[in-house]
């Protein structure tokens, strides 16, 4: 078995021959390079694959012997100092290794049909392949350095991602955003290793978290100092796992290729803060005031985050709100020390958000396919719909993976939020109760997104039919309902919509599937995307993904389902991961009679029902859609009486529209905060620096001239001269 830990070294570096390769290919004989571009995706799912398989043997050796092992190599030593390099191999690194293979594997097979029309083909390839590797360097690293450098790399290669149609000017200002945003968060975690450094002498965990755990109790260690440190960590952690106040990065960054959304939302980058907590929880355990701030962030993420979420219109940018929220949850629970069940849901939620984010991804492809559809608008749920007869196999699985992060059992999430829920009511009621009501919360946003998707009948068609009569907009769908665009017929609409006749002419029928399929080899032999007059279920390479996640989504939970003589525990995630926690601190018991278990968990599915039930009043049918009014905009007609209630929706749609206003805030109080101050201090620098410097020169040119007409050679002169400065001096000695 040791045998088998030595050779773990390779796991990060298996994808790193892809990125070498194809660098070198372009470099070197570009059009070969180029000309067998597809043939790049099999090395690099199949070495994805192969790290795949090594970690679960790794993770199914450590559940039946609960070994941790780690291996170092000396890379500098200077008398008392010593930087070592290496990897550690414990049940925290199997789980993140395991998350970021299964998925990273999905996400790259996923890739080879979505973006196999795109130019940038090879530069995907790249960039995600650097990518995982650098991942995958991250959660085996042994020591903060080496966390720190595999940090840097990892947001490295989510700039390049995020901003990979750089091109687009929205584009290359969202990677900018992440970079700038993260920055913030990555100087913290400098300052805080560099501090932790200087207490105790040591970057190695086993060295730091014995020194913690004996010094702090015993105010060893200038406690301030060290909280200051700790906090400093932790700002790295909320940068990375877009945690409030850092979070404004995470939405703008669904600028990027799908895939890339799917794999930084489910189980890569954003949980990087999370794994650097979990990483860190036995040096902040033993800060009672971290642990406090620590839960708090996290309580405030998790409900501004489905706040955020509630009125958005944009299906990426719903989903990355979601996953703001749900990391928020994880980082409540690590603050309030439920380190199993932090991890347990960022297992679960791994799966059923990268299910989420590939299959919006299949839906905006479909409806990209859409002849005259305009590929900018391919991501607004206002102008889809109906999409459950055209894309079946994508809305089984976008409902499944809904129905989980909803949490409704017995789909995985259901068990690691009901998890957290527990423990959070045993540490802060008014924590329990803001986590509470944002799970119902969750179940509104998300079964929303689902609805506007593929519920009611496809109103791209309808956009259009009234693009000639109302170009201003389309729809205006808020979230308390919905209205009929000004000078359409409401029985034409209705009676359209029942027949299933397009909007364009009532003689308009279906293209036939054999012209469709038609259409489909001609427009892929030729290398150019599918266009047919209505949208249309993806390739097999993109729908196999998401059935795999299904399984994930479906099964997953099953690690925390085990009843024990009336006792409820989590079976192999209490042999998975005490061990990690027992080799520095003593782990919480996450066992659970069944009466309490199902108490809790019949209140938690109340609140996610509640949630479902009035996310289908407002949203559930093509028919509703047309009987319900819009409040918001009722409020915009004049109408002499205006209720305390009707405001009170506008302020929450506009909040949640406008994004809580935090990034105009942002922008007012930085962005042109700073612009200002760059102003004055260019003003201070030309009129005051070099008026000084100028003054001078100029000053010296004057007396210079001056004093060249006073030595003339006259004896006369300089006795003149001689007489006025004795003159001077004596008025004044004698005043």
């Amino acid at each position: 078995m040791e045998h088998t830990y030595q050779y773990a070294w390779i796991i990060p570096f298996l994808p790193l021959p892809v990125t070498i390769s194809i660098g070198f290919g372009l470099l070197l004989i570009p059009t070969a390079t180029k000309n067998l571009r597809r043939i790049w995706a099999f090395p690099s799912v199949l070495l994805l694959s192969i790290a795949m398989v090594f970690s679960a043997n790794l993770s199914i050796q450590q559940i039946n012997g609960n070994f941790i092992y780690q291996y170092l190599w000396s890379w500098t030593i200077n008398n008392d100092f010593s930087l070592e390099f290496g990897y550690l191999i414990d049940p925290l690194t199997s789980i993140m290794s395991i998350l970021i293979t299964t998925v990273g594997t999905m996400v790259l097979i996923y890739s080879d049909d979505y973006m196999s029309h795109d130019e940038g083909y090879l530069r995907f390839f790249v960039y995600i392949s650097f990518f995982n590797t650098s991942m995958l360097g991250l959660v085996t690293s042994s020591n903060l350095i080496q966390i720190y450098f595999f940090w840097e790399l990892v947001g490295m290669c989510s700039y390049l991602l995020i901003g990979f149609w750089f091109t687009r000017p929205i584009a290359a200002s969202a990677c900018q955003k992440a970079f700038v945003t993260n920055r913030v968060g990555d100087f913290g975690l400098l300052l805080g290793i560099l501090g932790f450094f200087w207490i105790t002498g040591s970057l190695e965990f086993r060295d730091l978290f014995k020194i913690a755990n004996n010094w702090i109790p015993n105010n060893g260690i200038n406690s301030l100092l060290t909280t200051l440190c700790a906090f400093l960590l932790f700002v790295g952690a909320v940068a990375k796992s877009a945690q409030f106040p850092l979070h404004v990065w995470l939405p703008d960054a669904m600028e990027g290729p799908t895939p890339i959304s799917a794999l930084i939302h489910a189980a890569t980058m954003v949980a990087a803060g999370i794994f650097l907590v979990a990483r860190l929880l036995p040096l902040f355990i033993s800060i009672p005031l971290i642990m406090s701030f620590i839960s708090l962030v996290g309580t405030i993420t998790l409900f501004l985050g489905a706040t955020l979420a509630l009125a958005q219109r944009d299906i990426k940018r719903s989903l990355a709100y979601s996953t703001m929220s749900q990391l928020g949850y994880m980082m409540l629970a690590l603050g309030i020390g439920s380190y199993q069940a932090a991890l347990f849901h960022l297992i679960t939620h791994a799966y059923s958000k990268a299910l989420l984010f590939l299959g919006s991804g299949s839906i905006i492809h479909s409806m990209e396919s859409v002849v005259g559809y305009s590929p900018d608008k391919s991501q607004n749920m206002v102008l889809m719909g109906g999409l459950t007869k055209y894309i079946p196999i994508t809305r089984t699985t976008f409902l499944l993976g809904t129905l989980s992060l909803c949490g409704i059992p017995p789909l995985a999430c259901f068990w690691s939020k009901d998890e957290i829920l527990s423990n959070s009511w045993l540490y802060s009621p008014t924590l329990a109760i803001i986590a509470c009501f944002t799970a119902g919360l969750t179940a509104f946003y998300m079964f929303r997104v689902y609805l506007l998707t593929f519920d009611g009948y496809l109103r791209v068609h309808f956009q259009n039919y009234s693009s000639t009569k109302d170009s201003s907009s389309f729809y205006s769908i808020s979230l308390w309902g919905k209205r009929i665009p000004k000078g359409v017929n409401r029985d034409f609409l209705l009676s359209t919509m029942n027949n299933g006749v397009s909007f364009f002419s009532k003689n308009t029928s279906r293209i036939h599937d054999n012209v469709r399929n038609r259409i489909r080899y001609f427009s892929t032999y030729f290398g150019t995307k599918n266009t047919s007059m209505y949208p249309q279920e993806t390739g097999n390479t993109m729908l196999f993904p998401l059935l795999v996640l299904v399984l994930f989504t479906l099964l997953v939970g099953s690690i925390g389902i085990d009843f024990d003589n009336g006792v409820m525990e989590l079976p192999i995630l209490s042999k998975w991961l005490t061990p990690s926690i027992n080799f520095f601190q003593q782990s919480p018991n996450s066992s659970r009679n069944s009466y309490e278990f199902l108490t809790n968990a019949i209140s938690s599915v109340s609140v996610a029902i509640l949630g479902l039930f009035i996310a289908y009043i407002l949203y559930g049918s093509a028919y509703s859609f047309f009987q319900n009014l819009d409040f918001i905009n009722l409020l915009v007609k004049k109408s002499p009486k205006k209720t305390f209630l009707d405001q009170v929706k506008k302020t929450m749609y506009s909040w949640s529209y406008n994004r809580g206003y935090i990034d105009i805030f942002y922008t007012r109080v930085f962005t042109f905060g700073i612009r200002r101050l760059t102003e004055l201090t260019q003003f201070f620098d030309k009129h005051v620096i070099d008026g000084i410097t100028n003054g001078l020169g100029v000053a010296g040119f004057c007396i210079g001239e001056g004093i060249k007409y006073t030595g003339g050679g006259r004896i006369s002169s300089y006795l003149f001269f001689y007489l006025c400065y004795v003159s001077v001096f004596l008025s004044i000695f004698l005043s």
